[in-house]
């Protein structure tokens, strides 16, 4: 929980220390990770939770991951990299 609780700090430092040309559409998204743990049972951050930041951040993708059992890994890199690309794109 107190690493979700400091998502808003890490982003905006992010941003500070990165700054870049146009923060709102500088591609972020949120991975819930280790997913593979006992069946999600000792998950302190719902995924409804996790998805309100996100939409409250102007609906930043956000997947469940695993690496270990490589869930959504594959996915979670297609996304921020076209993501970034188009954003690359729109800004030629």
């Amino acid at each position: 929980m107190k690493s979700f609780d400091t998502l808003d700090n890490w982003h905006d430092e992010f941003l500070k220390q990165a700054n870049p040309a146009d923060p709102r559409t500088f591609p972020f998204i949120l991975l819930g990770n280790k997913i593979d743990i006992d069946g999600g049972n000792s998950r302190v951050v719902s995924e409804k939770k996790a998805k309100d930041w996100c939409a409250s951040k102007g609906n930043m993708p956000y997947f469940e991951t695993s690496a270990k059992e490589d869930i959504n890994v594959d996915a979670a890199f297609l996304c921020i990299a076209k993501t970034a690309l188009a954003n690359e794109r729109e800004q030629d």
